[in-house]
């Protein structure tokens, strides 16, 4: 019975394969033109040229799944903008406790474990990232960065130095690559990013410690604009950077800020990175209630400051990281920045500079595969009160003991110390200042996704 049915079927595509064999190519093609115009457009089938449908038949595999009925076939084309794309996640937390039981519980020259006594969300991130591969023939690439949380406040739109910082606050990295084929590859960004102006990041996870430095906190936090890396060879890449200014997406003058620097490998255990930024951050308007005519944009009503103050901001920045072996860092941070108010010395204008300079030095010694013990310790000198508001010295030294529960799960155990020579830091008592604060702190870090090493 079997082998009868079998004769059937072959007698069958015997049967079809001649019929086909007697077809015209001209009506083959014709067929094809008529399946794919009646269903994209009304075009008359006579008006499409027979050349067209070789061209409809190697489509590709994706829209042949979609017409073939293959939902496989069509899910596969769909996500294929995906390929080499990573999406990653973080969520950051902290409890802190500050032995001044300063009012309102704030911790004071704190980037991000501002608060205190308090089970706090330090931040929650979302990285859509998507970079070049020239080996696989792709020179462009991009970077989506979305923060949520406490530390979205510290680094993203400071009101006095953004005019529409509403608009960019949750958006800490967006940016568009390109590599141009001159050479080793000429990288090209464009847009905005955090700055690698100091050492430390912006993802607890990559840092050695869970607070942040003071240095962290008064460098810039972020750029826009466009910047080139051209390597030199494989241990020696030059860099150079045109921005709006320090902080800022939307321009507050006309000036456009400017960074000349490098980073080399002289061995594949140290990495070295000199940086000089040449800045003019002083706004040359200030808004204003809106005027008429009425803007075509909310919240651009301006108000000419004359004359604007035009005095430049010089950052110095270098820092080093040597390992000499797997389990133990090394890193060292030095800073010099100065800032005028006016370029040039007038009746009522001084051009005496502002300046702030120091440093800081990190270890980091893994003890097994889930513990690891840092430390760090700085000084700033602070004059003309740049950072904090008033000329003084200050200083820090931070323990950071780590616990890995699992690979994408950390425990971070802080204690950290906060000097200065002069009453600084917040107390019990309104009004009443230290000169020194003590914190303990435990952050919570989870992350997950499939992109590797720094973020």
């Amino acid at each position: 019975m079997l082998l009868k049915r079998v004769e059937i079927l072959e007698k069958r595509v015997a049967e079809l394969e001649t019929k086909t064999s007697r077809v015209p190519a001209d009506l083959s093609a014709r067929t094809v033109e008529a399946k794919y115009s009646t269903s994209a457009s009304t075009t008359p089938v006579n008006s499409i040229p027979v050349d067209s449908a070789a061209t409809l038949l190697s489509a590709p595999a994706a829209s042949a799944g979609q017409l073939s009925g293959n939902p496989a076939e069509a899910e596969r084309g769909n996500v294929d903008f995906l390929h080499d794309t990573t999406i990653d996640l973080e969520l950051d937390t902290y409890y802190a406790y500050n032995f001044n039981y300063p009012v309102g519980r704030v911790n004071l020259l704190r980037a991000f474990d501002v608060l205190s006594n308090e089970f706090s969300l330090n931040q929650a991130d979302v990285i859509i990232d998507h970079p070049p591969d020239v080996a696989e023939g792709r020179r462009w690439g991009g970077r989506l960065d979305l923060q949520f949380g406490q530390a979205t406040d510290t680094l993203q739109g400071n009101p006095a130095n953004e005019p529409r910082p509403e608009i960019y606050r949750n958006i800490f990295q967006v940016y568009g690559t390109y590599i141009i084929p001159v050479g080793q590859g000429v990288t090209v960004d464009f847009g905005k990013w955090a700055s690698s102006l100091g050492i430390e990041g912006n993802y607890t996870k990559d840092q050695m410690n869970y607070s942040r430095s003071y240095w962290f906190n008064f460098l810039p936090f972020y750029h826009m604009g466009a910047r080139v890396a051209v390597p030199v060879n494989d241990r020696f890449t030059v860099n150079y950077w045109v921005v709006n200014g320090t902080n800022q997406v939307e321009a507050t003058n006309g000036f456009k800020d400017e960074l000349f620097g490098f980073t080399a490998k002289p061995r594949k255990s140290i990495a070295w990175t000199l940086n000089y930024y040449l800045g003019q951050d002083h706004p040359d308007r200030i808004v204003v209630a809106p005027t008429s005519p009425i803007p075509v944009q909310p919240g651009l009503s301006f108000q000419a400051i004359s004359p604007a103050p035009n005095g430049r901001t010089h950052i110095f920045d270098s820092y080093v990281t040597w390992q000499p072996t797997t389990k133990l860092s090394f890193a060292l941070e030095g800073d010099y920045l100065i800032e005028r108010l006016w370029k040039s010395t007038a009746p009522g204008m001084s051009s005496a500079p502002s300046h702030t300079d120091g440093g800081a030095a990190y270890i980091q010694y893994q003890l097994t595969p889930r513990f690891t013990l840092a430390t760090r310790a700085e000084y700033m000198s602070d004059h003309g009160g740049l950072f904090s508001g008033i000329t003084q010295a200050l200083k820090e030294n931070t323990v950071t003991f780590d616990y890995a529960v699992a690979n994408g799960f950390l425990m971070r155990y802080e204690w950290r110390r906060d000097y200065s020579n002069q009453p600084t830091f917040l107390t019990d008592t309104q009004g009443g200042l230290s000169k020194q604060q003590d914190t303990a702190t435990v952050g919570v870090i989870w992350w997950w996704g499939r992109k590797e090493g720094a973020w």
